[in-house]
């Protein structure tokens, strides 16, 4: 087995993606925020001390998504042409859904990581003083679509439907 980040004498490198053409390529991660239950009708309620707990969450997702290059050693700087975060008050916590799309060289799952990654991190900044056992879970990529490799949809996920677009 080769690893594509290391170069012959083992060091790592980035992938030199110059020649390949770009294509439309879409990745959706989800993960969850699991909260208490008084923290969960905090949000609900809206009662949360620090404001808006989604509000702030989606756009620190959003704004990760296009931060990833930045955070990450060996990641392309891509043009991240969508980026979408939804986030989902359950009874026992909070479900994070992140999309984002590009038409370039490379795909962009990191980036969807990256944003429900942050995005979760943002919910527990901000209801960290009603709870200091919130715990972030099952960070990962559930569906992408485009590049050499195709489409993909994790087994037992539901397909987000815009991973194929």
């Amino acid at each position: 087995m080769s690893f594509t980040h290391l170069d012959a004498a083992g060091h790592a490198h980035m992938v030199d993606v110059t020649l390949k053409q770009p294509t439309v390529r879409t990745a959706t991660a989800r993960g969850f925020v699991r909260c208490s239950t008084d923290v969960v009708a905090a949000l609900r309620d809206g009662t949360t001390p620090k404001g808006d707990v989604i509000a702030v969450a989606r756009i620190a997702g959003i704004q990760a998504a296009k931060s990833t290059a930045s955070l990450l050693p060996l990641a392309h700087v891509i043009g991240v042409h969508r980026a979408s975060v939804d986030l989902e008050i359950v009874d026992d916590g909070v479900q994070i859904e992140a999309t984002v799309g590009t038409a370039d060289r490379t795909g962009v799952e990191m980036e969807a990581l990256t944003a429900v990654s942050v995005t979760a991190l943002a919910v527990v900044d901000m209801v960290k003083g009603l709870d200091r056992s919130v715990v972030i879970e099952d960070v990962r990529i559930t569906a992408k679509s485009g590049g050499r490799s195709g489409d993909w949809v994790r087994p037992g996920e539901s397909d987000p439907g815009e991973a194929s677009a």
